[in-house]
C-alpha cells in the first residue's frame, strides 16, 4: 500500500516559481498542494543546501560548484532572479529549513539525495541521519505517512542511506528501469520504485506492483499522461504543472 500523496509539486512549485525554494512551496501550498520533491547535496562543510543542479549558473549566477562553496556562502545566494524579478532573493534554503516549513505547512517529502560527484556515500549519509533526526517522533510512532520518502539515482547513496538510517524509508530512482531492478531495490530495502514515465509502460508498472512496490513517477505534465498512468496502477507521480494537475487529480 501507498502511504503518501498521489500527485506531488516538482521542486515546489513546478513551473510557476523558482525551483527548491521556500517561495516554491508557497506556491505550492496556494494551489493546495501539501506534498513537495526536492534535492539535497552536501556543501563543502558537509551540511546538506535544497539544490539540484552540482554547478553554479542556472538557479543562482557566477562560477564555482556547491560541493566547493560553505553553506553560508550558498544560503546568502540569489536563487530567484532567475526565475523572474518578482523572486529576487529568494535564497537557497537548508535542508533543515525545508523542514521545518514543510513540518509547519504539513507538506510530505519526497527527498531526493542528488550527490555531487564523488560525494555519493557522504550525502546520502548525512541526509539519512538528519531526517532521522528531525523525524524521530513521528518514526517511533510508525506514522510513515508523516516521514520523508528518500530516493535517489544514486544506489550508492541509497547505501548509506540504507545503512546510516535503516527506518527512514527509500525508493530507487531510475530514468530507464534496468533488468536487474527488483534485485537492487530489495538489496537497499527500498519501499518504491521511482521511474521517467516517458520510458515506463503498462507490462513494466504492472511488474513493480506485483513486486510489492510502491510505483512512483516524475515528471508527468499533462492530464491525458496523467490519466494513462495511473489507470496502470502507477501510485503517484510529481508534475511541473500544478496549475493543470491538482492534488486531488483524478
Amino acid at each position: 500500500m501507498w502511504p503518501y500523496p498521489k500527485i506531488v509539486a516538482h521542486r515546489g512549485g513546478g513551473t510557476l516559481a523558482p525551483e527548491n525554494t521556500v517561495a516554491g512551496l508557497r506556491a505550492g501550498l496556494a494551489y493546495g498542494f501539501h506534498a513537495v520533491e526536492f534535492d539535497v547535496m552536501l556543501s563543502r562543510d558537509g551540511i546538506g543546501m535544497v539544490m539540484h543542479d552540482p554547478e553554479f549558473g542556472r538557479t543562482v549566477a557566477g562560477r564555482g560548484s556547491v560541493a566547493q562553496t560553505d553553506a553560508a556562502a550558498l544560503a546568502a545566494m540569489d536563487a530567484g532572479h532567475w526565475f523572474s524579478d518578482a523572486f529576487r532573493s529568494e535564497p537557497v534554503p537548508f535542508f533543515t529549513q525545508f523542514i521545518d516549513y514543510c513540518k509547519e505547512q504539513r507538506i510530505w517529502m519526497n527527498v531526493e539525495i542528488k550527490p555531487a560527484p564523488g560525494h555519493d556515500a557522504a550525502t546520502g549519509r548525512w541526509v539519512a541521519q538528519t531526517t532521522r533526526a528531525l523525524f524521530e517522533e513521528e518514526l517511533r510512532a510508525g506514522d510513515v505517512a508523516r516521514v520523508p520518502l528518500l530516493s535517489s539515482f544514486s544506489m550508492e547513496a541509497l547505501a548509506a542511506a540504507r545503512d546510516a538510517a535503516p527506518e527512514v524509508p527509500r525508493g530507487c530512482l531510475f530514468d530507464t528501469l534496468p533488468a536487474n531492478w527488483a534485485a537492487v531495490a530489495r538489496e537497499l530495502g527500498a519501499v518504491s520504485i521511482h521511474t521517467n514515465h516517458k520510458h515506463l509502460d503498462e507490462a513494466q508498472a504492472a511488474a513493480i506492483k506485483a513486486a510489492g512496490f510502491g510505483l512512483f513517477c516524475y515528471t508527468v505534465n499533462t492530464p491525458e499522461r496523467a490519466r494513462e498512468i495511473l489507470s496502470w496502477g502507477v501510485d503517484g507521480f510529481c508534475t511541473d504543472r500544478i496549475d493543470l494537475i491538482g492534488p486531488d487529480f483524478r
